[in-house]
């Protein structure tokens, strides 16, 4: 029998008696990929609890139902705020359910490595890592977000040449000149999908009277939502509450307003760009400008939002085959090289020091 032959079967063995995944643990979505077997999940990042007992009741999709309509007894809560941990135990909660859901056979080993923002403080990295280990993982990894997108997306992180990658989330923006295996520069903001969706929230507010919930903010920025002019400006109807008579009632927004609406928090994101471009190294800036921007993250659909910061900073943007999956993609690239590639060790081994 060859190596290679000897190689496959000795792999094939150790993955019957390992679970290692990949977590893509976002502010609004949580992805899971289990190496050799791919993405295995894609819920909401949410946790139903009954406030008497604290039992959990739903996570992730049925969860996200019962947002804004549950009896007093039951709240529908986010346990991540603007990327990091904001209740340790929900998190915890929903990472073991995430977990047991894509698991199917009792667990000998299982190595989790979890996308996180780059801008995290050791107190939050170390919270992800104790969350993942008493949700059930045997070891557990942190990897920056970026980086994690940039594999997801094929870029050439181990290559001594510049890529750039730009990944929006739900809560943070993540911005990353990336190079041979490592994070040249980053910068990472708190301005994302989230405040979008609350900047249309307080335009038809404050335009309408009217109050929306957030789950129709983020229907309107999904369906008539960009980020530059459209050849066809679009229209959608609204509904909510009348701040004057507490009444339901609903109104017409078109997309011109809601551009209007978002393009503050749109300038923060393509500003932070613009800072992340200009503390580059110029050969590598060089590198950037001839391989282009990438976009990853859900907020890299919306549209337009390639052509603004294509116009804003001069540069050609891209965006991502599957945007929405590159941080999950990313783990899994890395929780099926961990065993083999020493780069990927060696990156791992550093960004989960505490």
């Amino acid at each position: 029998m060859t190596n290679n032959g000897r190689s496959g079967i000795l792999q094939r063995l150790v993955s019957h008696f390992t679970r290692d995944i990949g977590i893509d643990l976002g502010t609004a979505n949580t992805l899971v990929h289990v190496a050799g077997r791919g993405i295995l999940l894609r819920e909401p990042s949410v946790v139903a609890i009954d406030k008497d007992t604290g039992r959990v009741l739903a996570v992730g999709e049925e969860a996200k139902r019962m947002l804004g309509r549950t009896p007093a007894n039951i709240v529908a809560i986010r346990p991540l705020k603007d990327g990091v941990i904001a209740d340790y135990d929900q998190t915890e909660k929903m990472l073991r359910y995430f977990i047991s859901k894509v698991s199917r056979r009792p667990l000998m080993r299982q190595t989790v490595v979890v996308g996180i923002p780059s801008g995290v403080t050791e107190v939050e990295r170390r919270a992800v890592i104790e969350a993942t280990l008493r949700a059930g993982a045997t070891q557990a990894y942190v990897i920056e977000e970026p980086m994690a997108a940039a594999f997801g997306a094929g870029l050439p992180v181990d290559e001594p040449s510049g890529s750039m990658i730009v990944d929006i989330g739900g809560g943070t923006t993540e911005v990353a000149v990336i190079s041979l295996g490592g994070v040249v520069h980053s910068r990472s903001i708190r301005v994302a999908g989230d405040e979008l969706d609350e900047a249309i929230t307080a335009y038809v507010r404050r335009a309408y009277n009217l109050y929306i919930g957030d789950r129709t903010a983020e229907q309107a920025k999904i369906e008539i939502g960009s980020a530059f002019p459209l050849a066809q400006e679009l229209e959608m109807t609204v509904k909510g509450r009348d701040l004057v008579s507490g009444l339901p009632r609903s109104a017409v927004i078109a997309s011109e307003e809601v551009r209007m609406a978002i393009a503050e928090p749109l300038n923060a994101i393509v500003e932070a760009v613009k800072l992340t471009l200009e503390a580059t190294p110029p050969e590598l800036a060089a590198d950037a400008m001839d391989s282009g921007i990438v976009l990853a993250g859900g907020g890299a659909l919306l549209r337009g939002l390639d052509q603004l910061i294509s116009l804003e900073t001069g540069m050609p943007v891209h965006v991502a085959n599957d945007p929405l999956s590159c941080v999950v993609l990313g783990t899994g690239i890395v929780v099926e090289g961990m065993h083999e590639n020493p780069l990927i060790r060696k990156m791992l081994e550093k960004s989960s020091r505490t």
